[in-house]
């Protein structure tokens, strides 16, 4: 069996809304962002302090990717899944825990499977943890088709054992400061694989339904040449708005809705252009490549330094603090609250409009908008 299903567990919002978004995919190539690539490497270091954590024998991974952030957030994570652990075990005397599970759910989606971070199983619970280094993006567990498709999985093999009767998923998203845990019966699970899950599944494995863009567009391969998306944001650029103080309301509610997608489509299609262009050849009616602006560096520092000195330059570095995240590491995080816990300052972060189905609160703009000033203005 290919190591990526063609309906995987991982693309599963995207699917189960543009049902033929899965076979238009694998006519592209699948290649790995660095941001995919960082993401391997902090799974791979989690499970390995995980397997250690639960005296299990494991070797440490190495990576280019590897950095004091990761170190945090990696044992942030074995951290709360010991804590779960833990909380199983009150009621539970033996709780059953997996690292990296290969699960099976083709009995609701085609040749369906995927990889669970973390699964506790105890007398009817199981808990799903599943990791997520991204920062892009925020993830919430609230009926999250990815997260319920490895409970299918878990339940397959499981559930016969342990008599579940209640599904717990988690994203730990440290990064964003995330951690976002839902419930869901397993009866009303089992009811949404039957009655949506199922049907939908077919139709996508093949290729059959209607193109729907939506924000599961984000990760899709063909999202940058799929015609109903560009159709789709095509329609915002064909409108004849007038300049924006003469805008309506409604008019400008609208335009901020699709603006965000709509720069993003806008980005991808100049840098998919520009690619094909460099790498591929390929020319573009009335478009050239040009070279952009470029910053000096220095080839060698060392040399730099012995020549600077060499004629009589001595001033030539800077002292600085190490960054807050290396001082935490060095301190520990109990030193580091008593000893510059009183030093630390958390200015407001700059206000943004986001949607509402953005999971960060409101600020509260009558308090905020003069302290901000003051430290823009200072």
């Amino acid at each position: 069996m290919s190591d990526h299903a063609v309906l995987s567990a991982s693309g599963s919002h995207r699917w189960l809304n543009c049902l033929p978004s899965a076979r238009l995919e694998l006519e592209f190539e699948n290649s790995e962002s660095n941001a995919a690539a960082e993401g391997t490497a902090a799974h791979a270091l989690c499970e390995h302090k995980l397997k250690k954590a639960l005296h299990m024998r494991s070797k440490r991974p190495v990576s280019v990717y590897n950095s004091d952030e990761m170190e945090e957030h990696s044992d942030a994570y074995v951290e709360f899944v010991m804590e779960q652990l833990e909380l199983a075990k009150q009621s539970c005397t033996d709780p059953l825990i997996l690292i990296e599970q290969r699960l099976d759910f083709s009995c609701y989606v085609p040749q369906g499977f995927g990889t669970g971070d973390c699964i506790i199983i105890a007398d009817k619970k199981l808990h799903i943890i599943d990791f997520k280094y991204g920062m892009g993006v925020l993830v919430d567990a609230v009926d999250n088709p990815q997260m319920k498709l490895y409970a299918l999985g878990a339940l397959e093999i499981y559930d016969s054992l342990y008599d579940i009767e209640e599904v717990s998923m988690t994203i730990f998203q440290p990064r964003r400061e995330n951690v976002s845990t839902w419930t869901i019966p397993v009866k009303e699970l089992k009811d949404w694989a039957e009655n949506e899950l199922r049907p939908k599944a077919k139709k996508a494995y093949k290729g059959e339904g209607d193109y729907l863009p939506g924000e599961w567009c984000t990760f899709c391969r063909a999202a940058v040449k799929c015609r109903a998306r560009a159709e789709e944001k095509l329609k915002l650029a064909q409108m004849e708005f007038k300049l924006p103080p003469l805008l309506t309301d409604s008019e400008i509610e609208e335009v901020l809705s699709k603006l965000s997608d709509l720069t993003k489509w806008a980005n991808e299609i100049i840098a998919y252009a520009t690619d094909a262009a460099v790498n591929h050849g390929k020319e573009w009616h009335g478009f050239k490549v040009v070279e952009g602006r470029s910053v000096r560096k220095y080839k060698d520092e060392k040399a730099v330094a012995e020549a600077a000195k060499a004629n009589g330059y001595k001033d030539i570095y800077r002292q600085n603090l190490i960054t807050l995240t290396e001082m935490q590491k060095l301190m520990g995080k109990k030193k580091f609250e008593q000893i510059l816990g009183g030093l630390i300052h958390k200015p407001p972060g700059k206000p943004t409009l986001v949607p509402n189905s953005d999971k960060r609160p409101a600020m509260n703009i009558s308090n905020v908008k003069n302290e901000f000033n003051e430290i823009t203005e200072g």
